[in-house]
């Protein structure tokens, strides 16, 4: 008997969606920051076994959109609960279940098989996690299970669940397929997750990365070599003066940080040239969040 489906990972920002999947996949796929809103786009991780597949798609934050990229990225979550075969979804233990924890409960479908994942559990003591499930229990949730992403405690609990509780089908992706993402996109998330490590907090939300060119080229040994060309956008002069630093060293230690987990990423060599453009107002304008692939 083969068994697949899609599970759909969905909470509000940094609840540990991106890290959850990471463990679960067994690989650095979804780029992660403690800065909340980094997910703007879903994301398929595909885990294929001998009679399985599990196709995990992590989301953007559920939150209250206050421009065109919010809205988009909220659109975006919630499209995933449609065509999902089990929805994990995910509260931060610290912070227990918040009224917008409440409101994601109730959209959630009832027909669904829903698990409600309570995460970060390591950040608090014992004790309080058991007022926490007993209040998650007043919703139709099939499994409550509490774990620590990032420390990997509970989450083989989870991936039995899902296992137990998908569909018999055929794989939907190649066996061999990691995601439906291409080299390009992974890319730019390499760099932007960097910018989002060494900058300030005003940066996050404020910038976008773009692949303007990525071709293998020989170097002047006659080596093989990735020529890649990305443009960083930000919405204010200050920003872009960030991003640069005195005298370039910000990008400079961008760069040098990026270039490396490409070349692990793409096993090759790579040249990063990274240019940094002043796109203002970018979040708000329909034409340019098309062109920044939103």
């Amino acid at each position: 008997m083969f068994k697949a489906g899609k599970v759909a990972i969905l909470g509000r920002s940094n609840v540990g969606k991106s890290t959850l999947l990471n463990v679960l996949i067994k690989e650095k796929l979804c780029i992660v920051s403690k800065k909340p809103g980094t997910t703007r786009d879903n994301i398929q991780g595909i885990l294929s076994g001998k009679d399985f597949q599990i196709v995990f798609i992590d989301t953007p934050g559920m939150h209250r959109p206050k421009n065109l990229l919010g809205s988009s990225m909220v659109k975006r979550a919630s499209s995933t609960i449609l065509e999902s075969d089990l929805v994990l979804l995910l509260v931060d233990a610290y912070g227990g279940i918040t009224s917008e924890d409440e409101k994601i409960f109730q959209r959630l479908p009832t027909e669904k098989i829903n698990f409600l994942i309570i995460n970060k559990i390591d950040r608090i003591q014992k004790h309080r996690i058991l007022p926490i499930i007993k209040k998650a229990q007043q919703f139709p949730f099939k499994e409550i299970i509490p774990i620590s992403a990032s420390k990997k405690d509970g989450t083989d609990i989870v991936f039995k669940k899902i296992l137990e509780n998908l569909p018999e089908g055929y794989p939907i992706f190649p066996e061999d397929q990691l995601s439906d993402k291409n080299e390009k996109f992974f890319v730019g998330e390499i760099v932007r997750e960097n910018i989002l490590r060494l900058t300030r907090q005003e940066i996050p939300h404020s910038i976008a990365v773009t692949i303007e060119e990525m071709k293998e080229k020989k170097d002047k040994s006659n080596q093989r070599i990735y020529y890649i060309r990305a443009n960083i956008c930000v919405e204010r002069k200050s920003q872009k003066s960030i991003v640069i630093g005195k005298k370039g060293q910000m990008l400079k230690k961008i760069g040098e940080h990026s270039r490396k987990e490409i070349e692990n990423f793409l096993n090759t060599h790579v040249f990063l040239d990274l240019w940094v453009k002043l796109c203002e107002n970018w979040r708000k304008d329909p034409y340019m969040l098309k062109n920044l692939g939103y």
